[in-house]
C-alpha cells in the first residue's frame, strides 16, 4: 500500500524549501507552521478523523475556503491575518505542484483562492499627550516598571515593531553620541534608527540595573527569559486603562504596541520630516505606506489649508451671477 505523501511533503516544504532554498526568516517559518497547525486541525475535525490520518487529497480548495471563513467568523481574525494564512497555504501547494504533477489540478484550485480586499483605514495613532500619559504609568522605582517604561519609550523613539524591540541586544545599541540602534525588521532587513539622549539614558540605566550579555535579549521577564509580545500587550492594556483616567480619549482607542509605531510616524510627519526619511526610519518597503501616515495627520492638513491663499469674495462667482447656468456652461 502506497503511503500518502502529505507528511513527507510537509517536512520537505519546511526543512528543504523554506529553510534551505528560500532561506526564510525564523518568524516566517513560525508563522507558516502556525497556519498549518490550525489548518490541519480544522480539516481533521470536519473529516472526523485524527490529524495523522489526513491525506493530501482531502486538503482541497473547498477546505481552504471553509478554513478562511472559520478564521474570520469564529476566531475573529482580521482580513490581513486571513490573507497571511492563505499565503502560507498557497506557498505549500505551489511547492507540491512542482513535485507531484498528478496533483496539479488540486494545487491550481488552491492557488486560485483569492485574497480578500480590506478597507484601508487611517491608522488610529496616539496624540503626544496620550503617549506621555501612558509612559507616566509604570512605577519606575520597581524593576518591572523601569523595564516597561524603557521599552515603551524605545518603541516611541524608534517606531520599532514590537518583535524588533524584543529582539534587541545590547550590542546593537550605540551609547556614545550620537546614539543609535541597529534594528532587524521584516525579511531580515536591517536599518539604523537614531536614539534620543533620554532613550539612551533609559537603556543604560536598565542595563546597569540588570546586566545582560552583549548578544542576549535586553527586555526580559522576572525569570530572565525574553519578553513575549503577548506579555507586553497585557501590561500595556493595564497602563492604558490607568492613563485613561487622566486622558479620557484613550478609553476610545484600541492601543497596542504597534500604536507607538503609528504615533512615531504621524508625529514625524507633523514635525515636517521628509517622508523619504520617515520611510527609512521605519523600514517601510514602499513609500505608499509612509504616505498613509501623512494623509492621517489632521493637524498637518490644517496647517496646509492655512497656507492656501483664500479666494477673494468681493463678488460672487460668474456662474452665480448668470441667470441661467446653462448659458454660462455654453461659454466654456
Amino acid at each position: 500500500m502506497k503511503l500518502d505523501p502529505l507528511p513527507q511533503l510537509l517536512r520537505m516544504f519546511f526543512t528543504d524549501w523554506m529553510v534551505q532554498q528560500r532561506n526564510a526568516s525564523q518568524h516566517t517559518v513560525k508563522s507558516y507552521r502556525d497556519t498549518w497547525r490550525l489548518f490541519l486541525r480544522f480539516v481533521a475535525v470536519r473529516c472526523g478523523k485524527p490529524v495523522v490520518r489526513l491525506t493530501l487529497s482531502e486538503l482541497t480548495a473547498a477546505e481552504v475556503i471553509a478554513f478562511l471563513h472559520h478564521l474570520e467568523s469564529v476566531r475573529g481574525d482580521t482580513i490581513g491575518t486571513r490573507n497571511c494564512r492563505l499565503a502560507a497555504l498557497r506557498s505549500f501547494f505551489g511547492f507540491v505542484a512542482t513535485r507531484e504533477p498528478e496533483l496539479m489540478a488540486q494545487c491550481a484550485e488552491v492557488m486560485n483562492v483569492p485574497t480578500k480586499k480590506a478597507p484601508i483605514r487611517a491608522p488610529d495613532y496616539l496624540e503626544p499627550e496620550e503617549v506621555q500619559a501612558i509612559l507616566a504609568q509604570p512605577d519606575r522605582s520597581t524593576l518591572i516598571g523601569q523595564r516597561d517604561h524603557t521599552l515603551l519609550s524605545f518603541l516611541y523613539n524608534t517606531g520599532a515593531r514590537i518583535q524588533e524591540a524584543l529582539d534587541l541586544c545590547p550590542q546593537a545599541i550605540r551609547f556614545e553620541a550620537p546614539g543609535c540602534v541597529r534594528l532587524y525588521g521584516k525579511g531580515r532587513k536591517e536599518r539604523i534608527s537614531p536614539l534620543w539622549p533620554e532613550t539612551v539614558a533609559l537603556l543604560r540605566s536598565l542595563l546597569k540595573r540588570v546586566p545582560r550579555p552583549a548578544d542576549a535579549a535586553l527586555f526580559v521577564n522576572r525569570y530572565g527569559s525574553p519578553l513575549s509580545a503577548s506579555g507586553v500587550r497585557f501590561k500595556l492594556a493595564e497602563y492604558v486603562k490607568a492613563a485613561a483616567v487622566d486622558v479620557p480619549t484613550l478609553a476610545q482607542k484600541h492601543v497596542t504596541p504597534h500604536s507607538f509605531r503609528h504615533a512615531t510616524a504621524v508625529h514625524l510627519v507633523a514635525a515636517g520630516v521628509d517622508v523619504t526619511v520617515i520611510r527609512s526610519w521605519l523600514g517601510h518597503v514602499s513609500l505608499e505606506t509612509t504616505n498613509h501616515y501623512a494623509q492621517a495627520n489632521l493637524e498637518t492638513k490644517r496647517r496646509a489649508l492655512e497656507q492656501v491663499e483664500k479666494p477673494k469674495t468681493d463678488s460672487p462667482p460668474s456662474w452665480r451671477r448668470d441667470q441661467d447656468v446653462l448659458d454660462w456652461l455654453d461659454t466654456l
